[in-house]
């Protein structure tokens, strides 16, 4: 008895996220593979600032709505507004959502292992050198870790121009 292949997709607040989930979805259906979308909290200071806006690509994911959820009942709610969005666009209501708290690559290491994942999709952000030596890579320390294949998905914003 074969057992079903899972997709883990890792997505952040970044204006690249739906093009990465579009690009991890297609990955998975040819796998026939369950998928599970996964935002990692880590740092409250993140959200707040207006240099990493929470705004993805999504026409209806706005800042207003945003920011309603993250007043009223934290940063978990605001995190399972944006998944279940992204999941309305990919269209598959069997696409499950995770959002859980702590180091980003650690958790995402620790859920791809619990779930017994087959894959784990993420996006590679590029980072300025500076930002890069002083807080590392999320994709990076997870490539470094991983014993799970890994597809990093580019996410430069201009490489996702129609």
């Amino acid at each position: 008895m074969t057992t079903a292949k899972k997709v883990l997709m890792a997505l952040d607040y970044n204006p690249t996220a739906t093009k990465i989930a579009e690009i991890g979805f297609s990955f998975a259906k040819a796998m026939h593979a369950e998928v599970t979308l996964l935002h990692v909290v880590e740092n409250e200071v993140y959200y707040t600032s207006f240099l990493t806006s929470p705004i993805t690509g999504l026409g209806d994911f706005d800042s207003a709505t945003f920011y309603q959820y993250m007043n009223s009942d934290g940063l978990s709610d605001a995190a399972n507004y944006y998944l279940d969005k992204i999941k309305k666009h990919l269209d598959d209501a069997k696409i499950k959502t995770l959002v859980e708290n702590g180091n980003f690559a650690e958790v995402i290491l620790k859920t791809a292992k619990h779930l017994k994942t087959d894959l784990i999709v993420m996006g590679s952000h590029s980072q300025k050198w500076l930002e890069q030596i002083l807080i590392g890579s999320t994709t990076e320390n997870v490539l470094n870790q991983t014993t799970i294949p890994l597809l990093i998905i580019p996410s430069k914003k201009q490489q996702f121009k129609s």
